[in-house]
């Protein structure tokens, strides 16, 4: 892929900036957030499976997902979806599972570069630096990356495909 994630990890604080760039338009990254299939399609890394329980991507919504590993291994994700413009801004809280009561807020602003692409950028604001370093060296940079390039290969196919409804 020709366009990386590039995070911002800054020390002391317990934050992460995020930007990913993509060749497709902005309403195509959005659209493949905002639709539970298409999210199934790549979020997180490669080789692992998705079960979304829940996704309902509007103001006052929430979701909860599991991911599983090749081994078997699953990993559960849930949280709240706050604000939601479309093609623009979507705020959520971000809590796995595994590390009860760290919970993130996320902003995420998707940005038209004209052309047909767009950039994703983002920040994820943890409760504690403790928090945001563990989140980090569980392998979080690997699997938003691998999620991001499985996102740029299904937006950059010419439509596509849905069979489930855009709010779960």
């Amino acid at each position: 892929m020709s366009n990386a994630l590039t995070l911002d990890i800054p020390a002391g604080v317990p934050w992460i900036d995020f930007t990913r760039d993509f060749d497709a338009p902005v309403e195509a990254v959005w659209n493949a957030h905002r639709d539970p299939e298409l999210v199934r399609q790549w979020l997180g890394p490669r080789g692992y499976e998705m079960d979304i329980e829940r996704w309902d991507f509007t103001p006052g919504g929430g979701y909860r997902y599991v991911h599983r590993n090749p081994d078997g291994m699953e990993f559960g994700f849930h949280g709240t979806f706050h604000t939601i413009r479309d093609n623009d801004l979507a705020i959520q809280t971000f809590e796995f599972e595994g590390a009860p009561d760290e919970v993130a807020i996320e902003f995420m602003r998707f940005v038209d570069l004209g052309d047909g692409r767009c950039r994703l950028e983002g920040r994820s604001i943890g409760r504690t630096v403790e928090g945001r370093d563990m989140m980090v060296e569980s392998g979080m940079e690997k699997g938003m990356s691998e999620g991001y390039e499985r996102l740029e290969e299904l937006v950059a196919q010419p439509t596509p495909v849905t069979t489930a409804p855009a709010q779960g």
